[in-house]
């Protein structure tokens, strides 16, 4: 067992390996009476072309095959998931995004019961023919819900106009042609590709024993894995740095018409740490520009043109990323106008020092705070640690941000030719 601490923050994290290769980390939060645990695999949507484990060649398998997969993995063949884990009090659930599958519950007793239940199921596949077609149907639903939600829309619909090639552009869900490919063989491939412990992280946090944490886990995880994994292959095609389509318009049932403005990222490829100082320095960036404090946001506001919908975010990994600027308005076409007007016109100036301190100033109150919620640390732990980051170095690394890299950031990636426009209208 190791101890991970950032005293300048006075937080500790509880690390250990086991012989299977699965890394558990633990935070302590002494009084608390709400515990978390959260068992993920650095897998997502984006991976649908890999070697699979003990093979040579590249396969690419059918797109929403990890969501697939994390629907599948509830199933077992003689009890309820979601049963057995209400008999302890404990809610459960899990997610699907670009880059990871996370599979959690939060309880307040029994929780070494649920923990092991957790990697139990989660360590023991059951597929059938039968179950699969079964929830062909049932994630068939789900995309067209998706499919006809107006803010699911604009938001794809803008990732379909910056990039051409790269999985991001693809529903998460997949599509109901790609998912009627979906079998027992191929889920098995990508399940033991990369459900591998090595290529998995349990983070865990609460009033707890570590000890016993490690010495529950290791009583159940499974020992059909011979041997870690050291790199999976993935695959990914080429993309093109210009954007695919300018503008993207279409009509939906939506009382106000919504948008989404993209800036696709070209400063690609950054090393894993320098790329979470390259996230919160390109935040920063938009929430000085475009944050309710903002001046600019206050003008528009008055004028009409957004409400308190409207918001501004940049994501990203190694190998994409982009800034989205989303709201609703009863003219978008006229908020665009002004919004790329405005980023031409402060990308020839300097930002305000006493602005860039403030917003610098509340990301790390916002840190502070989000480290009394259970909940903030799970997430923002998993999120981050795939790219070899703990979460508790953050104050480390946004203390390393000056105004000069948010400047930097301006002029390199908010850039009007890598911008695209996509807009809902009422039916």
């Amino acid at each position: 067992m190791e101890i991970i601490e950032n005293k300048r923050i006075d937080e500790k994290l509880y690390h250990a390996r086991t012989e299977s290769g699965l890394n558990i980390y633990y935070m302590s939060k002494k009084g608390y009476t709400k515990k978390h645990a959260v068992f993920a695999t650095n897998y997502g949507s984006n991976d649908n072309c890999f070697v699979p484990v003990d093979e040579s060649k590249p396969i690419t398998v059918p797109e929403g095959i990890a969501h697939f997969l994390e629907h599948k993995l509830f199933e077992e063949s003689d009890v309820n998931i979601m049963d057995e884990f209400s008999k302890f009090g404990a809610s459960v659930n899990a997610y699907t995004n670009f880059n990871q599958t996370a599979y959690l519950f939060f309880t307040v007793d029994y929780f070494y019961e649920s923990l092991e239940l957790l990697i139990k199921f989660v360590q023991d596949p059951y597929f059938t023919n039968e179950n699969i077609e079964k929830e062909k149907g049932i994630i068939g639903q789900e995309i067209k819900m998706y499919q006809d939600d107006p803010n699911w829309r604009v938001f794809s619909n803008c990732l379909r106009g910056m990039y051409y090639n790269h999985p991001i552009k693809t529903d998460i869900a997949g599509t109901i042609e790609s998912i009627k490919n979906i079998n027992k063989e191929v889920l098995y491939k990508c399940y033991n590709t990369f459900y591998n412990p090595s290529n998995m992280v349990l983070f865990i946090v609460g009033d707890l024993s570590f000890d016993e944490i490690v010495e529950r886990v290791e009583k159940v995880e499974s020992k059909k894995f011979k041997e870690e994994i050291k790199e999976i292959k993935r695959i990914y095609p080429n993309e093109p740095k210009e954007i695919k389509e300018k503008h993207m318009e279409e009509e939906l049932a939506t009382s106000i018409p919504l948008f989404a403005i993209g800036f696709k990222d070209n400063y690609l490829g950054v090393p894993k740490k320098k790329q979470i100082k390259k996230d919160l320095t390109t935040n920063i960036l938009l929430e000085i520009l475009f944050g309710n404090s903002s001046r600019f946001y206050n003008e528009l506001y008055v004028k009409g043109l957004i409400d308190s919908s409207f918001s501004s975010y940049f994501t990203g990994k190694y190998d994409y990323g982009h800034s989205l600027i989303v709201g609703q308005s009863v003219n978008p076409n006229m908020a665009t106008e002004e919004i790329t007007n405005y980023i031409k016109d402060i990308s020839k100036k300097k930002l305000s020092q006493e602005n860039f301190n403030r917003i610098k100033n509340k990301n790390i109150g916002g840190f502070l705070m989000g480290l009394n919620s259970i909940d903030f640390i799970s997430n923002y732990f998993i999120e981050n640690y795939f790219n070899d980051f703990l979460f508790i170095d953050f104050p480390d690394i946004i203390n390393n941000i000056n105004i000069k890299d948010v400047e930097e950031r301006l002029r390199k990636h908010l850039l009007v030719e890598n911008m695209v426009l996509s807009i809902v209208k009422p039916l």
